[in-house]
């Protein structure tokens, strides 16, 4: 049988490294409801020590990824602005079946991607 879970990892683009110590929230999102299940900071690596979805607490349905960019701007000593570009970075995506979801970010302070990893 096929167990679902969800991954996620942070990269600073513009510093080459890891995004280290960057708070990240997930929601379900069911029409107007958004529940937050976790929040996780990232570690050395720019991972989540556990899956920020493991496959225990998987179903299929839509979620965001909610990365707190500007307090880890903030916590590297990036240039402040008022306000700032990036602060916070919501991901909305669906996972329609049971599988590893991969959604990493590539941050920089003036612009990211993400992508469905492997």
């Amino acid at each position: 049988m096929t167990t679902g879970y969800l991954t996620t990892h942070v990269l600073d683009t513009a510093r080459g490294c890891p995004a280290a110590g960057l708070r990240i929230e997930l929601y379900r999102i069911e029409g107007e409801t958004r529940t937050r299940l976790a929040t996780m900071v990232t570690n050395a690596d720019g991972r989540t020590d556990e899956r920020i979805l493991p496959e225990e607490r998987f179903e299929t349905g839509t979620y965001e990824l909610l990365f707190h960019a500007g307090a880890y701007l903030d916590s590297i000593g990036t240039a402040p602005e008022a306000p700032r570009f990036l602060d916070m970075i919501p991901i909305r995506f669906g996972m329609s079946a049971p599988a590893h979801y991969h959604v990493p970010l590539l941050l920089s302070p003036f612009g990211y991607s993400t992508y469905r990893g492997s």
